[in-house]
């Protein structure tokens, strides 16, 4: 066998292997009659945005349980409380509030609270705020719904877009408008196991929408983000990460941050396996 069927051969084997131990590309449908909803966010179990998941949740079935954190969780992304007790309590009827984070939330509600029987959707949000581009990382919004995907539960991330500095609030009607519909045509095509789906709503009110957008994940300006060194009373230094203002640039088009530009619905199904198979094969030819 010459050296470039060696190589060949090895490329074949790479992608065998990956083949055998990828995930099931079964579609998840969900019986609209007997789904029950585990709602979550990481804005906190006071959150407004909370209550209007919970309303996109009733919109679609009765049995709805809300388990959020007890604090704002924002940024904590998938983080995972293992060095710190979880308490929870109790706040309303299927409404809990959990010391720890939107994983955590998820975790104890399919693991213990509604253990007898788990549910087979999780919505995580409204949150205050768009998770699109590199947001996504960050997210303890996203990271809620990427637990229940781990989990095996079809999962979906809900966020809406606003400017926090125009003093105005978020435009949830939006959420509750648009929510519910796409949620349900979603679920009826089937969600395929390992793949959760992020929206994301534009910051308008629901007559201005112009559609929705399946998207791909966006890139944000990251030189935006700077540390704004402050002192303290006593002359000691302290800092806070923080955007500046910049001009806008056009965003990609076919991308969730595009779509919202133009006043679209962003639809993005995002992955678990973060693997670049173009790279695995290449990588594999330097170590035949």
């Amino acid at each position: 066998m010459t050296d470039g069927q060696m190589a060949e051969d090895k490329r074949e084997r790479a992608v065998d292997a990956r083949t055998e131990h990828a995930p099931s590309s079964a579609l998840r449908r969900p019986s609209p009659a007997a789904m029950r909803i585990l709602i979550t966010n990481d804005d906190g179990i006071h959150a407004e945005g909370l209550d209007v998941c919970a309303e996109i949740g009733r919109a679609l079935s009765e049995d709805v349980w809300v388990i959020a954190p007890e604090f704002d969780q924002s940024g904590v992304s998938h983080s995972l409380s293992l060095n710190d007790p979880l308490r929870l309590r109790e706040v309303g009827e299927r409404r809990f509030a959990v010391k720890g984070t939107p994983t955590d939330c998820v975790i104890m509600g399919a693991r213990h609270v509604i253990k007898d029987r788990p549910p087979n959707l999780v919505l995580a949000g409204v949150n205050r705020g768009r998770n699109a581009g590199e947001d996504v990382i960050y997210s303890g919004t996203v990271a809620g719904a990427l637990e229940g995907t781990i989990l095996g539960i079809p999962s979906v991330a809900l966020s809406q877009a606003y400017r926090s500095r125009s003093g105005e609030p978020p435009h949830w009607e939006t959420a509750v408008r648009f929510g519910p519909d796409i949620i349900r045509r979603v679920l009826s095509a089937g969600i395929p196991r390992d793949v959760l789906i992020n929206i994301n709503f534009p910051d308008c009110a629901p007559a201005e929408v112009k559609g929705i957008a399946v998207t791909t994940q966006g890139r944000n300006r990251q030189e935006r983000l700077q540390i704004d060194q402050r002192q303290d009373g006593r002359g000691n230094a302290y800092y806070w990460i923080a955007y500046v203002r910049m001009r806008p640039q056009p965003p990609a088009d076919g991308s969730d941050i595009s779509a919202l530009a133009d006043n679209r619905i962003a639809v993005t199904p995002l992955r678990l396996d973060m693997t670049d198979e173009p790279l695995m094969t290449r990588l594999a030819e330097l170590f035949d």
